[in-house]
């Protein structure tokens, strides 16, 4: 497998962004709304939900194969949110999913060092997710958020 790399999404790489694509069976999953990366750029242009947004992209060499955002309270920097996460159909099933997270998690650890707690939430029928995020360190907390169960990870690892 290709070496990865994370990028913020800038004016030079967002209209790449909206080409990614979840298989039709996963758009549940992870947005209401396609293409996916537009519905994050819309929440980080007005704020959604109160929190500032930071969509990223995932690249192997050139050729960009997923997206995530990361999202906080403004006031606090001791908790961030993994919305949006996923890897472009094209390239499911490689083990980009599982390098794309451990990079995201490092972006994370190295450039926002006050984080103290990662939370995502799961469809629940997402099993492939569920894995994902648990062998990552995910735990489920018990609690749900729009029906579905919220993992938090604690930083440090």
């Amino acid at each position: 497998m290709s070496q990865l790399t994370i990028q913020a999404v800038t004016r030079a790489n967002w209209r790449a962004a909206l080409q990614l694509r979840v298989l039709p069976e996963q758009q549940r999953f992870v947005a209401d709304y396609s293409p996916i990366a537009a519905l994050v750029l819309a929440k980080a242009y007005v704020g959604a939900m109160g929190l500032q947004w930071l969509p990223h992209v995932f690249y192997r060499a050139e050729e960009m194969i997923g997206f995530a955002a990361l999202a906080r309270q403004a006031e606090d920097s001791s908790l961030y949110w993994v919305l949006h996460f996923f890897i472009d159909a094209r390239y499911q099933g490689q083990g980009y999913g599982k390098a794309a997270l451990e990079l995201l998690l490092q972006e994370v650890e190295q450039q926002h060092s006050g984080c103290q707690v990662i939370q995502l939430t799961v469809h629940p029928e997402n099993v492939a997710a569920q894995r994902l995020y648990t062998q990552a360190g995910f735990l489920p907390v018990g609690e749900t958020l729009e029906d579905e169960p919220v993992y938090r990870l604690r930083l440090p690892r």
